[in-house]
């Protein structure tokens, strides 16, 4: 049994706790810590079976009993407490990204150097059913040698202008998942990137200093072509799909409903919209991520994403706010690390 500590009790730490308590029987949840407990969240927790709450997530760090921590608190402490939790001896799962300071992910990585501690990058999307078969399917080479990747992600509402400002922008925020499906999807690295965006949804969003509509195209390594397309609004729901085109044929991946049942009438043909958002979407992702992890610690092998697997979409987002600045295609390696 491993026992595991909580940093965060906002929505996505009570998404893995939740995960945890209800699906993942060889971890226990002893402490969950967030700056902001309250009574609610404490109530919360004990109704799930987390025992112990506090305000200070130094005493998961310091309780010898806790193998691991999942640190879901706000992307600004990420790397932070990775470095105090490496210290400290302990298992790490963290909510991406590890930061948006190249050099601040470089000492994560110089930290685990030598030692025998599991750490996992909470990109969710590579454990999604429809995305994994994708992925599979390129691995196995029945579509061949990859040559497209095409990606479309669009949320069904945009965030408010003040997390906007906070999030490090859209390419660090929203694309950063599509980064990681490119190289998920492709089995390659990206060499190149170049960007076409616009604020279209909100004025406020382009007013706090960001885009919410993209079109961005990659080059890889491998020699294929990506392109991703984003929007922070899609009136119709979360729209999550992908595309691998190759030489011997095509995959690709549709939205996720509540049903595939289809309507036919004399007005015509209808079905359901996407699922509304992450959460409806992806929350078997979620737990089937964790359970990967657990799964590293208990059998003692690599987790399936490491510290470069949180690093790369960084680079690549680095390179993306470059070239939209600068408004011309971007070489990931001139962007410092």
């Amino acid at each position: 049994m491993i026992t595991v500590g909580i940093i965060g009790a906002g929505r996505i730490g009570k998404v893995h706790a939740t995960s945890i308590t209800t699906g993942i029987p060889n971890a226990r949840i002893k402490t969950i810590a967030d700056p902001f407990m309250n009574p609610k969240t404490a109530a919360w927790a004990k109704s799930i079976g987390i025992k112990n709450v506090t305000k200070d997530y130094k005493d998961i760090l310091k309780d010898k009993e806790i193998d691991a921590v999942l640190i879901c608190s706000s992307t600004d402490t990420h790397s932070k407490i990775s470095l105090e939790a490496i210290k400290a001896g302990k298992h790490i799962f963290c909510e991406k990204p590890i930061d948006h300071d190249v050099a601040k992910i470089k000492k994560v990585m110089e930290a685990l150097k030598g030692s025998k501690i599991k750490y996992q990058v909470g990109f969710n999307r590579r454990f999604d059913h429809n995305f994994e078969a994708v992925a599979n399917a390129v691995k196995e080479g029945k579509i061949g040698n990859p040559q497209i990747i095409k990606i479309t992600s669009r949320d069904p509402e945009p965030p408010s202008p003040e997390y906007v400002k906070v999030s490090g922008g859209m390419f660090l925020d929203m694309t950063i998942h599509d980064f990681d499906m490119v190289r998920y999807l492709s089995g390659s690295e990206v060499t190149e990137v170049y960007v076409q965006a616009a604020n279209l949804v909100d004025p406020a969003i382009g007013k706090a200093g960001d885009v919410d509509t993209a079109i961005i195209t990659l080059k890889l390594k491998n020699g294929a072509i990506a392109v991703i397309d984003n929007c922070r609004k899609a009136v119709y729901g979360y729209d999550q799909r992908a595309e691998v085109f190759g030489s011997k044929g095509m995959i690709a991946c549709s939205n996720d409903s509540q049903s595939n049942a289809k309507l036919s009438n004399e007005n015509g043909v209808t079905g359901e919209k996407p699922l509304f958002f992450f959460l409806e979407r992806y929350m078997a992702a979620y737990q089937k991520e964790v359970k990967c992890f657990i799964d590293a610690i208990v059998n003692k092998k690599a987790t399936p994403l490491g510290v470069k697997d949180g690093l790369e979409p960084v680079l690549i987002g680095l390179a993306a706010k470059k070239s939209l600045k600068e408004h011309r295609p971007v070489k990931i390696s001139e962007i410092k690390f």
